[in-house]
């Protein structure tokens, strides 16, 4: 789920907004303005239930903010990557860069979510009770209240990728002592509880509340989605487990000294032969890595003027992986510092080339062969 708009960045992760949370925004903004506030506090004026509700609504997907802020900051405490926060139509989604390493990091990171929510129904509790004389302190106070408490109920159900899920994923892969076992067991809950929630939503639909059905089917879809999503990349991982980098490299990498123009790079190698990153040499000696996103960069009237040399990636900056490493592991190198191709070096030797699409060409290999 990325981020449409970027709105800042906490402890370094990026924050943004998808496209789809304008849509919940406004329709959380109406239920409340049209629906519980006039039922809860007639005596206000008709424009107060408006402007509260937006202000609701903005502090309810605060809350929804610090939820997955909560998560993140567990993460990076156990020195796992955040690539970023996202608020969307179904609320909010951390991407953690990769799995934890065990059972008990697990737990804590899925744990410390639900307990946010509930930290903030409890400090909006307070505010609801110290407020009940001024109704547009109790009014707010009470409904995110409730909404951050059935926020963390909900999110412990047990059913990947809820957090839940997670929780129960952290169990039995304590208890199983497999990692991939149990994700496939969570993943399998997690779409018994998607089934259950798309079967209620089509029975509210019947009932006549069409809006709530069709709500529950959308949460279903997502977590049905969601969980199938990482059954299958789970089942992924157990089939590459034992593959090596040098299995899935190319040898074929393009080496270009630092002084060719942009534009005789574009037009000689990427245009007719393919090429979408190269090494940048001098005097036989690595000075760098050019990719096609490097070069997309810049502009087209700057071509002829801009040099490998100025836009590349410096080598000491470059993640660099071995030959003999497990492909898994290199991948989760690629992640971790968000690059799509890494050079491959048996010592100070370079010896090829590992891209993502590259990976993604064995894997389509492996299957078409039945392996």
């Amino acid at each position: 789920m990325e981020a449409s708009i970027r709105l800042g960045k906490i402890w370094g992760i990026p924050v943004g907004l998808h496209t789809s949370w304008f849509l919940v925004f406004a329709l959380v903004t109406w239920s409340l303005a049209v629906g519980y506030f006039p039922g809860e506090y007639p005596s206000m004026p008709r424009a107060a239930f408006w402007a509260l509700g937006a202000v609701t609504s903005l502090l309810f997907f605060g809350s929804v903010l610090v939820h997955e802020l909560v998560h993140s900051f567990v993460a990076l405490r156990h020195k796992i990557p955040v690539h970023g926060v996202t608020l969307f139509i179904f609320g909010g989604v951390a991407q953690i860069g990769r799995e934890p390493s065990d059972a008990g990091t697990e737990f804590r990171i899925a744990l410390a979510g639900p307990l946010a929510s509930l930290g903030l129904a409890a400090g909006f509790a307070i505010l609801w009770w110290l407020g009940q004389a001024v109704p547009y302190l109790a009014a707010p106070g009470r409904w995110l209240m409730r909404i951050n408490a059935m926020l963390a109920l909900f999110n412990l159900i047990p059913g990947f990728p809820l957090d839940g899920g997670r929780v129960l994923r952290a169990a039995l892969w304590h208890f199983i002592g497999s990692f991939q076992r149990a994700t496939q067991i969570a993943t399998f809950t997690g779409q018994l509880f998607a089934f259950g929630f798309i079967g209620l939503g089509v029975l509210v639909i019947l009932g006549g509340n069409f809006i709530n059905g069709l709500w529950l089917v959308f949460i279903g879809w997502f977590l049905q989605n969601a969980a199938a999503v990482t059954y299958a990349q789970t089942a992924l991982q157990k089939s590459l487990r034992d593959i090596t980098v040098a299995q899935a490299m190319t040898r074929d990498c393009q080496l270009i000294p630092p002084q060719i123009p942009l534009s005789q790079l574009i037009e000689e190698y990427v245009l007719t032969g393919g090429q979408r990153c190269f090494f940048v040499t001098e005097n036989e000696r690595l000075r760098g890595l050019l990719t096609l996103t490097d070069m997309a960069k810049i502009p087209k009237g700057e071509w002829a003027q801009i040099t490998a040399g100025q836009i590349m990636i410096p080598w000491d900056r470059i993640v660099r992986v071995r030959p003999d490493m497990a492909l898994l592991a290199a991948l989760q190198a690629m992640d971790d510092a968000n690059v799509n191709q890494v050079p491959v070096l048996m010592g100070e030797e370079l010896v090829g080339m590992l891209s993502r699409e590259q990976v993604l060409r064995y894997i389509r290999t492996r299957s078409e062969l039945g392996i």
